[in-house]
């Protein structure tokens, strides 16, 4: 493959690639998938210095980035397979090294009051700082960079890039970004200069300094909700619920606007009394307009746990709404009703889903048009303060 960066057949690429979003159109794909021919792919790890980590005796350190807090030693790397102690140095090696670029559609995140209908220009480096059994993107969360192909781009090239697709926002997703903490908010903040948003797609297992200062720099974050138990969180993900509940609060504290996600999985979370404790701590502690999105979950990486039924989905949903939440949609259900985004007041259909296709029908300037409630959300601007 040709490494040289042929900016024109990018940008032509990524145009085609904006006006088939609604079919999932790709730029650059994951592992295994033909590469487009417009990007610098590299060997070689970044020699970037990490942020949020404490040098010990004997050339150790240990990291603060995350809850695992991993203790280090010289020449061996973190839990997460990308942050690596050089000689007491803790250093990233996925700084401007993404795995893998796409144009995605906003509601492919999924975001449903963020910016609908708009492109997401969506980036991911190797590496996690958990492991779900039940990941879909294991071949890039699960490998170590080195494993994989590599892209050279730089923060200021990855902003520029997203700036001429005509993409709204970064979308920081597929793997966990906060793994690449560094590039993302360094990403980020090129991004915010030149008008373009940035939503970071996470399990929010990150501790409160370094959240509350990327949070300066964001403009949406949807977190996978795993569960709403710790024996699910250990179990299943290798992690612990409290510091994500945490870390959801402070998103809130920050004003960032925020979604959530919850995969239901068949006799681990789907329990109706843990989704009624999830939904009453929702609504005491983010509120009762944060959007939740119940997914449906099939067999993939570890868990072959047999597929969520629909009626399942359709009964959390229920009782979810009923605990008080306005807006809880379902997700991996092709064309059910409930990917519709409704008023909760007067019911007027505000925008109708098929899919990763959107039609906005009675929202204008952040309200409902029939009965002039305020739909929270970030409807036009994603610089702009969140509304409702």
């Amino acid at each position: 493959m040709d490494a040289s960066l042929n900016r024109r057949k990018f940008v032509q690429a990524s145009v085609c690639a904006g006006c088939a979003l609604s079919m999932g159109g790709t730029l650059l794909a994951a592992p295994g998938a033909q590469a487009a021919d417009a990007l610098p792919l590299t060997k070689e790890l970044s020699d970037q210095e990490a942020l949020y980590y404490d040098k010990l005796d004997d050339l150790k350190i240990q990291c603060k980035l995350c809850p695992k807090e991993c203790r280090v030693a010289d020449k061996e790397r973190g839990y997460c397979g990308v942050r690596e102690n050089k000689g007491g140095v803790y250093t990233t090696l996925v700084y401007g090294r993404p795995c893998t670029l796409h144009v995605d559609p906003i509601e492919k995140k999924p975001l449903f009051h963020y910016m609908p209908g708009t492109a997401a220009f969506s980036i991911a480096t190797a590496g996690c700082n958990m492991e779900c059994k039940f990941c879909q993107n294991w071949d890039i969360s699960q490998f170590r960079p080195e494993q994989i192909r590599m892209i050279d781009l730089s923060p200021q090239k990855t902003a520029d890039l997203a700036k001429e697709t005509k993409s709204q926002t970064i979308a920081y997703t597929y793997s966990e970004p906060v793994i690449f903490y560094e590039y993302m908010y360094d990403a980020a903040k090129a991004a915010r200069e030149l008008g373009v948003g940035s939503v970071m797609i996470s399990n929010g297992y990150i501790q409160e300094k370094p959240l509350r200062a990327l949070c300066k720099q964001l403009t949406g974050v949807k977190i996978d909700f795993k569960a709403f138990t710790e024996k699910f969180y250990k179990e299943t993900c290798s992690g612990e619920l409290a510091p994500v509940l945490k870390a959801l609060k402070i998103i809130r504290e920050e004003g960032v606007w925020l979604e959530l996600v919850v995969l239901i999985i068949p006799t681990l979370n789907d329990g109706e009394d843990e989704n009624k404790s999830m939904a009453e701590w929702i609504v005491k502690n983010l509120g009762d307009q944060v959007p939740v999105h119940l997914t449906r979950y099939h067999p993939t990486y570890k868990l072959k746990i047999t597929s969520t039924p629909v009626k399942t989905l359709e009964k959390l949903r229920s009782l979810m709404m009923k605990e008080g939440l306005k807006y809880v949609y379902l997700g991996n259900v092709a064309g059910h009703p409930s990917e519709n985004t409704k008023c909760p007041e007067c019911g007027a259909m505000l925008i109708r889903r098929l899919g990763f296709q959107t039609q906005i029908e009675n929202l204008e300037d952040g309200e409902c048009k029939k009965c002039h409630t305020k739909i929270p959300g970030v409807w036009s601007d994603p610089l702009v303060k969140i509304s409702g």
